[in-house]
């Protein structure tokens, strides 16, 4: 599975490295857990002092009307700038450019080679030469003020991710942003009222919700196939100890610092999203309150031990995030969700993706069912046989291009297609909070020995009324 941001690898002009930068930030702050950057920097603005995060279980005042059944505007082309081409932008360009009625007019990335590369595929895919943005880490704002780009996509270490999202909506763009959209209740809470205040739409552009098991157990689920619904359960559990300790891979190294920081589930969106969806939650559920339970930190110090040489940089760092961080989500209705995060010890890759209720169960990794009254004697079914519920959108895309089965596409199809015809999105800034808010309040149910931590209710009250999502209908082409 991929990291879902990338590293940009850029040196700085004043011979300072951005490795550099991150390095001393993640050292500095390692004995706090927190891992503050520099006064004023980016990384110090994202990094999450979860424990001054305020609004933890109220609503402050709404300072817009609510984004929620908001349609993006109808055009006729839907013209992109992307920020970050490392390996995640990098690749992404590719299906933006597979598109109907989608132009990429501009890309950034301070790194010169990466955003050359990507603004060759653009010309060789037919189109225009996209302008480039490549002086500093701040360049992105100058993109974001273009008055020829509808949509920005965001696919940049996590630290950046809050301000970069900010400050597209601020100039009047719609944003998209990989996994997670920020690290502190505070800036979702400011991402939320931004959205509603801009009348901008800020997504998680969370692609395992396009899987074709996730879309089809969507489908099941809303048709009443496993009964009344009871629990579910998402992870990401993922061994990443090589990839965290390759200084190229991520460069600084951006994602192993957050190790440094935090204790609780650093990625919750690829598990929780799903379920999310599953249950209808902003839609007529909502999750309310979380407790999280986290291992000893070991595995990192352990993988460090047996392959990294005594003079390497990461020997400076002291590791407290959980191996393993498990936990309990509450919903209105008395549902439970399971949320796991691991990627700091051996073990196959999975996202778990269970969903239960009162006719039956269905399980991932590997997949498989057992409802009634399909299914007797105590023994799993085959959940190919259940093909014929596949999404509307993976029945027209049934061999998709790109990465992690298709999903990518899929994700990118139906963001354009809505934006194209002006349609609502299929999940906006209230999902995007909801599916992040676990990180700095798993962190802080840790801290409490598992205390549940209420999770606030970032529609104020909106999640009361049924609407649609991802479950869609195919639109009319017009």
């Amino acid at each position: 599975m991929h990291d879902d941001s990338l590293p940009l690898n850029t040196p700085e002009p004043e011979g300072r490295s951005r490795r550099d930068v991150l390095r001393t930030a993640g050292v500095a702050g390692a004995g706090l857990g927190l891992g503050l950057g520099a006064p004023g920097s980016a990384t110090a603005q994202a990094a999450p002092a979860a424990e001054e995060s305020a609004e933890v279980g109220t609503s402050p005042a709404r300072q817009g009307a609510t984004m929620i059944g908001v349609p993006f505007e109808r055009r006729s082309t839907v013209r992109v700038g992307i920020v970050g081409l490392g390996n995640r932008g990098g690749s992404m360009i590719d299906l933006f450019l597979a598109m109907p009625g989608v132009r990429v007019v501009a890309l950034c990335d301070p790194v010169k080679d990466k955003t050359e590369k990507a603004a060759a595929k653009v010309t060789a895919a037919g189109q225009p030469a996209p302008a480039t943005y490549i002086k500093g880490d701040h360049d992105y704002e100058n993109l974001c003020k273009r008055g020829d780009v509808d949509f920005v996509y965001v696919a940049t270490p996590w630290d950046w991710h809050f301000e970069m999202a900010k400050t597209a909506m601020l100039n009047g763009k719609h944003v998209g942003v990989e996994c997670p959209i920020a690290l502190q209740l505070d800036q979702l809470w400011e991402l939320v009222n931004l959205s509603e205040r801009t009348r901008r739409h800020c997504m998680q552009l969370e692609n395992c919700c396009y899987g074709r098991n996730e879309m089809r157990v969507l489908r099941m689920a809303h048709a009443g196939k496993f009964g009344r619904l009871l629990h579910g359960a998402g992870a990401y559990n993922h061994d990443l100890r090589g990839l965290m300790f390759d200084p190229d891979y991520y460069e600084g190294p951006w994602r192993r610092l957050w190790h440094t920081r935090l204790r609780g589930d650093l990625y919750p969106n690829h598990g929780f999203g799903p379920v999310a969806n599953y249950m209808d939650i902003n839609r007529g559920d909502r999750v309310t309150h979380i407790s999280s339970f986290g291992t000893p930190s070991l595995g990192l110090a352990e993988y460090r031990a047996a392959n990294m040489p005594a003079s390497d940089p990461s020997w400076k760092e002291t590791y407290i995030e959980s191996d393993r961080t498990i936990s309990l989500v509450q919903t209105a209705k008395g549902r439970v969700i399971r949320l796991e995060h691991d990627v700091s010890t051996p073990h196959p890759y999975s996202r778990i993706n269970q969903l239960g209720g009162t006719k039956g169960v269905f399980e991932d990794y590997p997949e498989r069912i057992y409802i009634e009254p399909d299914h007797t004697n105590d023994a799993w079914g085959d959940f190919a046989a259940y093909a014929d519920w596949d999404h509307w959108l993976w029945k027209e895309h049934a061999n998709p291009p790109g990465g992690h089965g298709g999903m990518d596409y899929i994700m990118v199809y139906r963001l354009t297609q809505t934006m194209r015809l002006g349609l609502v999105p299929d999940f906006d800034v209230y999902d995007a909070a909801t599916w992040t808010s676990p990180v700095p309040l798993s962190h802080l149910s840790i801290k409490a020995k598992g205390a549940p931590q209420q999770i606030p209710d970032f529609t104020r009250g909106e999640w009361r009324k049924e609407r649609g999502g991802v479950d869609s209908e195919k639109p009319a082409e017009g």
